[in-house]
Formats: C-alpha cells, structure tokens, sequence
C-alpha cells in the first residue's frame, strides 16, 4: 500500500472520531489529508475548503502563526508529543487538547507531517486511585497559585512520585504538572477578560513574573495574553471547557 493510500485510510477512519483532529501536511505546512472533524470546527463546509491550503490560511493569524511554527519545528525532525493545548474555534468554547505531530519521511528524507490533536475527556472515575487522587486535585485547585511541590502532593495522596505521575496520568490524561499549567492558564483566560494588568494576572496565577507568564500562555494557548485579550471580537470568549466537561462540538 503506498503512503497516499495508506493516508487517505487513516483519514477515513479519524472521520468517525468526533474529540479527534487529524491531519497530514506536505513539506511546505500545506493540509493534504485532514479528517472532518478539523473541516467542522474550522467553520467549512467540505473538506476541500482545507486541502491545499496553510495553517495561516484557515485560522486567524496569532493562531495560524502559532501552528506554522510547530510545523517548521516538525518539519526540521523534532517531534512534538503530548503537548497541552487550548484549541480556539470560531463560535464555539475553547478546549483543551493534547497534541502529537511526527514528521513523515520518504526515502530517509522528511516529507512531510502528520498530527493527531485528541480533546481531553472525562476523569476515569473508575480507576482505583481516584478517590485518592481526589484529595489531590482538590488541593491543587485551592491553591494553584502557590509554589506546589510533587512530593507534597505525593505525599496527600499516599503514594510516590512514580505512582502519582503513573495514576494521575491514567486518571485524567495529564501528569501533575499539565494540570497545574491548566489550572493557573484557565484562571487566567478568564481574568484577561477583565480590565486588570497582565503583570498582575500573571502573579495571581502563580506565574514568578510577567514573562514567564507570557511565554507559558502562550505556549498553551498560542498567542500572548495581550493578543488573548484582543481577541474577544473573533472568538466568544469563555474560558476552556475542563476535563470533566468536553468541549462542545460544533453545530
């Protein structure tokens, strides 16, 4: 099977996933296979609206600059993996994803890329260690802005680091870490709607100061809080869907 067929197969099967957005891009960042779920939530009506086309063509620019420059990042062999991410469509809520993107390779020499964005879904309550790992969230919630340490929250949850990172990650998708950066870059995402300096956001949220702020927000959600706060008239401005609450579809 060649790579074109074996391609358009993937795409097919990613059709039937509504939280998934799949995708695959030439070596210069152009959509040559993308699944319906992307086409839905970029607004278009067929997939042919998508291919052919670059990120900086179907999204608005902070966002299209923010996939371009992953792309390059792929494009020059370094993968991305698990990557939180705040997803921002047209007429819709923001939502939390984790993002993989591989470069594709023909004849030794990369070709192009393919990515899989995935909305994080419920926590799995099933899981042996929830309620364990109840208390920790709990405390993580409370004070998200304070300087938390792992083994502490180990240690609130009766386990080591290995089995925190371990359970955690199988429990609500993310390592600690991840929902901790979620937490504080939500809480900022809503007081940027408010009139209050991004200085001052930035320490409420725990963030030690304003650029590191800047850059772990916009690593996240791909553009500056400023550029964020700008952005109001594109976008309905609600803060990110949580975990427990999937993001809305479309339509």
């Amino acid at each position: 099977m060649d790579a074109q067929h074996s391609s358009s197969e993937v795409q097919q099967l990613f059709d039937a996933l509504p939280d998934t957005v799949f995708f695959v891009k030439d070596r210069e960042g152009r959509y040559t296979h993308c699944n319906l779920t992307l086409v839905q939530r970029l607004g278009r009506r067929k997939r042919g609206d998508v291919i052919g086309r670059s990120p900086l063509e179907v999204f608005p620019p902070p966002l299209g600059n923010r996939y371009l420059l992953q792309d390059r990042q792929v494009l020059a062999g370094d993968p991305i993996a698990d990557r939180l991410e705040v997803h921002l469509y047209p007429n819709r809520r923001p939502g939390w994803c984790l993002t993989v993107k591989r470069p594709l390779f023909t004849d030794g020499e990369i070709s192009g890329l393919m990515g899989v964005s995935r909305d994080l879904g419920r926590p799995n309550s099933r899981h042996s260690a929830f309620a364990q790992l109840d208390r920790v969230v709990a405390h993580m919630q409370e004070h998200f802005e304070s300087n938390l340490r792992a083994p502490h929250l180990a240690e609130l949850a009766g386990m080591s680091l290995a089995q925190l990172e371990r359970h955690f990650r199988h429990v609500f998708q993310l390592t600690p870490q991840q929902y901790l950066i979620k937490l504080r870059i939500e809480r900022a995402m809503r007081l940027l709607r408010g009139a209050g300096s991004i200085a001052g956001i930035g320490q409420r949220c725990g963030f030690s100061d304003q650029s590191a702020f800047a850059r772990q927000f916009k690593a996240t959600v791909g553009m500056t809080p400023s550029e964020y706060r700008n952005l109001e008239d594109v976008f309905d401005g609600g803060e990110p869907a949580d975990a427990a609450e999937p993001a809305r579809r479309p339509g």
